[in-house]
């Protein structure tokens, strides 16, 4: 279970990274509230997670989802840059979150 939890944690990693980018600086209410709410559940899951994963693991996992779901929402909301070289180092992110999770001992 304390996988799904940092799982969801770091959903809302992505949720208020893209929500930042929708505040403009802050100057936009709505994605604002959003922005701080998400970063509230997504430290609260972590920290809720955190009770049994060991927090290197669990850190560098939470922050992986971040980057990549961050990363892909940055291609198909804002159009950045979809180059192979680009794809493979996020493609990496993936691979080390997953070796994360293989090897953990938790």
């Amino acid at each position: 279970m304390e996988w799904f939890i940092l799982f969801i944690a770091g959903l809302f990693e992505t949720a208020w990274a893209v929500g930042m980018k929708y505040s403009d600086g802050f100057t936009k209410i709505y994605p604002t509230i959003f922005t701080f709410t998400a970063m509230a559940l997504s430290v609260l899951f972590l920290s809720i997670s955190l009770k049994t994963l060991p927090i290197g693991t669990a850190y560098a996992i939470w922050t992986g989802i971040g980057a990549f779901g961050t990363a892909i929402f940055g291609i198909l909301l804002f159009g950045e840059s979809k180059d192979f070289v680009r794809l493979f180092f996020i493609l990496l992110i993936v691979v080390g979150i997953i070796g994360l999770k293989l090897f953990s001992k938790s």
